[in-house]
């Protein structure tokens, strides 16, 4: 597959462009994001669905630009695909024609179906794997369903639900009881499953999380994998449709660009968990873009990543861990730390892998600044190991990194991020045995020399060479278990 790929996606209210480049086979990582809200569907809905002048323009020259900026990351692939505005009008081969003509782009029109399968697979590749999940997408001119079991994609379904769409044809009439009448007449098409989760794609569900994330002073800048409960997205939902001006959708933390939409897609979101029983909530980050893009990169993988693998972390040790040999010594080491010692120190046997993967890359940021190695690691994975965690492992992980080969976490760390951690002890004692297992390498043997053994309260170092910098360095450490040790025996 081409290394830098372009996907562009024309949707009812935005047109986007993303730039992927892939560092190996299945890793990637994104270069370049850009939108403009051109809202293609303009007026369109009051006319039968035919796209008007001003809209196509607007999208036009949009799509001149973002062709330029394609060509300034030397793309070697472009993929545009467009959605349910150009999928409905009568019009639309006038539009297709001079783009074409113009600027040499071939637009592929996809299927409601295949829209919801797109952001279904990037969902189901890019998020922590959920059990009975339904992803909902709602856009400008369709609402999108997909069930979601782990890795596997089924009964996908597109709606003629969307927020301009219901805007134009209901809101700006005043016909609220009309337009729940049509909602829910579309929704008797939805799949009758069980389901325990709802994952929110496209611009409305995110608009929403983020105000919610906003109101609840929610410690990490993140919006994908954003984890929420029932009650209160069903409140805010609530608050959202019982606000009467600009100014309560400003209290609400609603973006302005989104003033006009916001209310009808809060409303399609009303009437669907109104039929489903749910306990709780995600948001999306990735859909029909990112779906795309996976459906060409994973094409001879059935759209799906092999066991156990991870696009995130593989970006980080391809792009920042330089001494990958010794990196998988720190991640095997801390494993049989953890082994030996967990019962001991009653820690549960799933932060064995939260410890081993920050083993495994402590050392990413020095790829960046060495004497700033750990501020830098931190930042890197909080932020770029993106897809396929939750918060908590998320900042687990980084946490770990930050403090490792150092004093245990801070009690304002801790604090600040207390609804993402695991309790403060556990915190702690992961941290100490991070440090330890760092230590414990410090002269970085070619292969690990020394054998470990534990017996009571006690680490037993078993090795034919003194060990004197491991020994220096694991006397700095402090435990919060104050009967565990350390004992070298050489």
């Amino acid at each position: 597959m081409a290394k830098r790929v372009a996907i562009i996606d024309i949707g009812s209210n935005s047109v986007r462009m993303v730039v992927y480049e892939k560092v190996s086979r299945f890793a990637f990582h994104l270069l370049y994001e850009e939108k403009s809200k051109v809202r293609i569907s303009e007026d369109a809905y009051k006319h039968n669905g035919m796209l008007q002048t001003i809209p196509m323009q607007r999208t036009f020259d949009a799509l001149s630009d973002f062709l330029q900026i394609s060509h300034s990351f030397k793309t070697t692939k472009l993929l545009c695909v467009a959605t349910s505005a150009l999928r409905d009008a009568p019009n639309k081969q006038d539009f297709l024609q001079k783009v074409k003509q113009k600027l040499k782009l071939n637009i592929k029109i996809i299927s409601g179906e295949k829209e919801a399968y797109y952001g279904a697979i990037a969902c189901a590749n890019l998020l922590p794997q959920q059990k009975d999940a339904l992803s909902i997408d709602i856009g400008g001119g369709s609402t999108e369903f997909a069930y979601i079991d782990e890795q596997n994609v089924s009964q996908t379904l597109s709606l003629k639900l969307g927020t301009v769409r219901l805007k134009e044809l209901y809101f700006d009439a005043d016909d609220i009881d009309g337009a729940v009448a049509y909602i829910d007449n579309q929704l008797e098409y939805l799949p009758d499953v069980d389901i325990q989760t709802l994952i929110g794609i496209g611009g409305t569900f995110r608009a929403i999380s983020r105000s919610i994330m906003k109101r609840e002073n929610y410690p990490l800048n993140k919006l994908h994998a954003y984890e929420y409960d029932y009650a209160t997205f069903k409140k805010f939902i609530k608050e959202l449709l019982c606000a009467k001006s600009s100014k309560d959708l400003k209290t609400l933390f609603i973006n302005s660009n989104r003033y006009d939409v916001i209310k009808p897609g809060a409303l399609i979101l009303q009437r669907v968990i109104k039929k489903i029983n749910l306990k709780k909530i995600i948001t999306s980050g990735v859909g029909v873009r990112e779906g795309v893009y996976l459906s060409d990169l994973l094409r001879n993988s059935k759209h799906k990543f092999p066991h156990n693998y991870n696009t995130s972390v593989r970006y980080l040790m391809d792009s920042y861990v330089q001494d990958k040999h010794f990196a998988n010594h720190l991640n095997v080491l801390s494993k049989t730390i953890f082994d030996l010692s967990a019962e001991y120190l009653q820690i549960d046997v799933k932060y064995r892998y939260h410890l081993a993967l920050a083993a495994k890359l402590y050392f990413a940021g020095s790829n960046v600044h060495f004497y700033s190695q750990n501020k830098h690691t931190y930042y890197l994975i909080q932020s770029a190991l993106e897809y396929g965690f939750t918060h908590k492992d998320i900042m687990l992980i980084a946490t770990l990194t930050k403090y490792a080969k150092s004093k245990l976490p801070s009690s304002t760390h801790l604090q600040l991020y207390k609804v993402l951690l695991p309790k403060e002890k556990v915190t702690k004692t992961l941290s100490y045995l991070l440090s330890l297992t760092i230590a414990l390498l410090s002269h970085k043997p070619r292969n690990i020399d020394f054998e470990l053994t534990f017996s009571q309260n006690t680490l037993h170092v078993n090795s034919n060479q003194k060990l004197y910098l491991a020994q220096e360095a694991v006397s700095k450490l402090k435990c919060e278990h104050q009967e565990f040790s350390v004992k070298f025996n050489s």
